[in-house]
């Protein structure tokens, strides 16, 4: 039951702050609340849910000022600022003083905490789990998609507590469409999770990906990792058919596994007018440098993984505006399930290119993207890749900056990815300062998205 109690002087208020801060007039009345212990195993908990509330006053509004040592705003850090919350948007932030505080705002003290923007993971497979546990080829053919959703659930609520408050998931690996399912369950609130911008099937040259091996007439009853097309005229069909599907991404398969390069310019190129047209962008998974030149040639938003790539290829994704999502905590995982020991074991020669090829990025000035193809390793284990990007080389503060203003940019999240006025309420704190000690990424203490606090 709901009591609901009106004061003039902050109805007053309220309705004076809407008109001032442009936030919008009158909607549904909805209080939402969630205990969250410090054990990110407990269940969420709604502990008060009303929703289509019938009432003729303004909406009230809900105030949080966020209180911590330091916030990065997406760009720098900022010492001594406040964050002012209004329902799910950035009202105010800056010293105190600077902005009034509405009369009953609620206070959330985040001492010796760093506030910053909800993480962005660039590159996730929600419908994956780590190969250590079952290898690909057995998740796409032996679990039911029943299952693998039910893993999918949690797996969103792992990545939202670990401070990720927006996926990029590129493919569900033979799981359909389900991972439009599970974006629209987040977004009504039935599960907690993070945004998601959904690829669906994703699309592959015919005969290019797996599963494979099976005799031919059991080819044809065989769940395939993704959806299969050859020529400009089928191409077309595909894309357009997965964006009528409910596609935010078009993702593609640029090369195989053993580095034979599957799309033509030209299939590219008709994939990238497609998806402009309606508002998206495609995805190039390449490894080789032939890939990744056709695809730059081509306009994608984004190469992932880039392993072959050279001085030349970066300076050309850069002319063209491409970015690499470089996925290296993808490559140390798989390797270290091959039985290599980090810190014990030379370095396989898959990780060593992938060294040179960020090397490469690096000193290219290309944009590069935070991205670390989770599900190959745990989700919730997101940071992992941040880290990484440090320890090849990247500043802290830049690392910083491609988990969040720098995804948000490339993907054309308008009000993702920075702490500013207007900006949507998706904020994390976390322990110590990560521009001193990227470490702290891994503790992650406060997560608010849109406005609704899921951990504190």
């Amino acid at each position: 039951m709901l009591l609901f109690s009106i004061n003039l002087s902050s109805l007053l208020f309220s309705v004076v702050w809407i008109t001032h801060s442009s936030l919008g007039g009158a909607g549904q009345f909805r209080n939402v609340a969630y205990n969250i212990g410090q054990n990110q195993d407990k269940q969420l908990q709604t502990i008060n849910h009303t929703n289509n509330m019938n009432v003729s006053e303004p909406k009230r509004i809900s105030h949080h000022l966020l209180k911590a040592d330091h916030v990065f705003d997406g760009e720098n850090i900022q010492e001594g600022w406040w964050v002012l919350v209004a329902d799910n948007q950035i009202a105010a932030l800056g010293k105190p003083g600077d902005f009034c505080v509405p009369p009953g705002t609620k206070i959330v003290e985040l001492k010796g905490q760093t506030l910053m923007p909800g993480m962005i993971e660039g590159h996730s497979h929600m419908f994956l789990h780590p190969y250590n546990e079952t290898s690909w080829s057995d998740q796409v053919l032996r679990e039911s998609r029943a299952e693998r959703t039910a893993r999918a659930v949690n797996h969103a609520r792992s990545t939202l507590l670990a401070g990720f408050t927006t996926v990029r998931d590129l493919g569900t690996e033979g799981a359909m469409y389900d991972d439009v399912g599970l974006k629209q369950a987040i977004d009504k609130g039935v599960i907690p999770g993070p945004r998601i911008l959904t690829a669906t099937l994703a699309i592959v040259a015919t005969g290019s990906y797996g599963p494979q091996g099976f005799n031919e007439a059991t080819m044809e009853s065989i769940i395939k990792g993704a959806e299969e097309a050859d020529g400009v005229d089928a191409l077309a069909r595909v894309v357009r058919s997965q964006i009528g599907h409910g596609a935010d991404v078009i993702k593609m398969y640029g090369d195989t596994g053993s580095g034979a390069v599957t799309f033509s310019l030209a299939e590219l190129q008709l994939a990238v007018e497609i998806s402009s047209s309606s508002g998206r962008y495609v995805a190039v998974h390449t490894y080789t440098e032939e890939g990744m030149r056709r695809a730059s040639l081509a306009g994608v938003r984004t190469i992932e993984h880039g392993d072959d790539g050279t001085p030349e290829i970066f300076e050309l994704m850069k002319q063209k505006g491409v970015a690499l999502c470089p996925t290296l905590a993808a490559t140390e995982a798989v390797a270290s399930y091959r039985g290599w020991k980090k810190g014990v074991d030379p370095e396989p020669e898959r990780v060593k290119e992938k060294h040179r090829s960020f090397n490469f990025a690096l000193q290219s000035g290309v944009t590069i993207c935070m991205g670390g193809d989770v599900g190959v390793f745990p989700h919730g284990d997101n940071a992992r890749e941040i880290l990484l990007l440090v320890e090849y080389g990247m500043e802290p503060i830049k690392a910083m900056r491609s988990a969040t203003s720098i995804n948000a940019e490339v993907f054309g999240l308008k009000r993702l990815g920075r702490i500013r006025p207007t900006y949507l309420a998706d904020l994390i704190a976390v322990s110590g300062n990560p521009a001193e000690d990227i470490t702290s990424l891994k503790h992650v203490n406060f997560v608010m998205k849109d406005g609704v606090i899921y951990k504190q």
